[in-house]
């Protein structure tokens, strides 16, 4: 078995090798979870193979396969749930029937959810030792961590912050083009609005793509204290951190730098390609993203750091429910493809930014690059971000007050609610959207 800075209390006697990944797409929570678990019945007998729920869209099939190239006679059912929301509301589903899988995958920002409700799953402690999470970035450790001291997951990857911008397009406006003198341009993100404003009276083109997920969500997630506070209850109406980064969202859609495109829709990925906007967010993950929907740009983005240069956005952890039938293939599994080299050789091979400290700590990292993205000193740029960033207290509906806030700044740009009563809204629409009660199934918060 392979270590990732502990040792490993047990092996699984694994099986005949196979493999099934089953797609799911646009159902209801109930339909996706049943239709989930009446797989997963079949699968958990005694001699079968371990259950993988995963999202798409990061690569998990092949991480899996090379898995079990080099375990051959070990037996994995992939399934890919769908969305990372999606796959979370299965879970919570299948966990609350007791039918869950013996391995998943989740995001990070629906993980506090889950954690609220710990006894739904296994102390990962108790196959790794105490300091199971010891070769990761703290933070990325502590989020999995209850207040007890219980592991319930391992974190697979990080989300670096970053901001891509088009060489070109800055050029052409008259500014620098080299990625330390872009950053030199916005120290804040009233910087970042103004060097804004700078490039639109020079350009047809807009400057960012839009202000929800660019300005908002990037400033958000750099706040000691964002959602919740350390004693657990949410602050968000109360927080003028939060408050400042939501106005200056407002000013940047006011100031008319903004193409308006909503992240991840299809306007947005034909403005991406066809160069209607000059700056986006470029977390670690979003650079495959990038590279995928606009191909033919090839050379013309750099990265640079944002505002403030630290912060994180994404991440994920894989967790092994309370009812698995085969808990020590997980941990296996889990072993093996988390140690820090491994994680290390999955971004290498165009996965995800490692969460393991290894890569940062010893310069493995810092001298990456991608030549789509010219002579930018991406790993410099990502391992700054990342290494040293303090841990942001998540709670269960963390998810739930986010996509309200960026659903508003996403109306604000659509002309359906004026900027304003922007925060009114958005206050208003977490009121309606919070359930009694966060936590899975009921379970108490942290």
């Amino acid at each position: 078995m392979v270590s990732i800075g502990f040792r490993a209390r047990r092996r699984l006697g694994r099986s005949p090798r196979g493999r099934l990944t089953v797609p799911v797409r646009a159902l209801s929570a109930l339909a996706l979870a049943g239709s989930l678990l009446l797989g997963g019945c079949a699968a958990t007998s005694s001699d079968g193979p371990m259950i993988f729920w995963s999202f798409t869209g990061i690569q998990q099939g092949e991480q899996v396969d090379r898995y079990l190239e080099a375990h051959p006679d070990a037996r994995i059912e992939l399934s890919e749930v769908g969305t990372s929301a999606e796959t979370a509301d299965a879970l919570t589903a299948a966990l609350a029937a007791g039918r869950a899988p013996d391995l998943v995958l989740i995001q990070g920002d629906d993980l506090p959810r889950f954690l609220a409700a710990e006894d739904r799953f296994l102390d990962l402690r108790d196959f790794g030792g105490e300091d199971v999470g010891g070769d990761y970035l703290e933070w990325a450790r502590d989020a999995a961590t209850a207040v007890g001291g219980k592991v319930i997951g391992v974190p697979t990857d990080v989300g670096g912050m970053a901001l891509a911008y088009r060489a070109d397009l800055f050029a052409a406006a008259g500014l620098p083009t080299e990625p330390e003198e872009v950053a030199a341009l916005w120290p804040t993100w009233e910087d970042f609005v103004e060097t804004g404003i700078r490039f639109s009276a020079r350009s047809d083109v807009a400057f960012v793509d839009n202000v929800s997920t660019t300005v908002f969500v990037n400033a958000a997630n750099q706040l000691p204290v964002k959602y919740y506070g350390d004693d657990g209850e949410l602050v968000h109406a109360a927080n003028s951190g939060l408050e400042h980064a939501f106005d200056v969202a407002l000013r940047a859609h006011e100031a008319g730098i903004s193409a308006g495109a909503a992240a991840f829709t299809p306007g947005w990925s034909a403005a991406t390609a066809g160069g209607d906007f000059a700056v986006m967010p470029a977390p670690s993950w979003m650079l495959r993203v990038i590279r995928s929907t606009a191909p033919d740009t090839h050379g013309a983005w750099r990265i640079t750091s944002v505002p403030g240069v630290a912060g994180n956005w994404g991440g994920s952890y894989l967790a092994i429910p309370a009812g698995a039938q085969h808990p020590e293939a997980a941990w296996d599994y889990i072993a093996a493809t988390q140690a820090p080299r491994a994680q290390l050789e999955h971004f290498e091979s165009g996965g995800p930014l490692p969460a393991s400290r290894d890569p940062y700590d010893q310069g493995a990292f810092a001298s990456y690059g991608d030549d789509f993205f010219g002579p930018s000193r991406i790993g410099e740029v990502l391992t700054r971000s990342i290494v040293d960033m303090p841990a942001v207290r998540q709670g269960p509906a963390s998810t739930t007050v986010n996509t309200a806030f960026v659903q508003t700044l996403a109306a604000v740009e659509q002309g359906s609610i004026r900027p304003a009563t922007a925060w009114r809204s958005a206050l208003d629409a977490i009121a309606v959207a919070l359930p009694p009660s966060a936590a899975v199934d009921g379970a108490d918060d942290r």
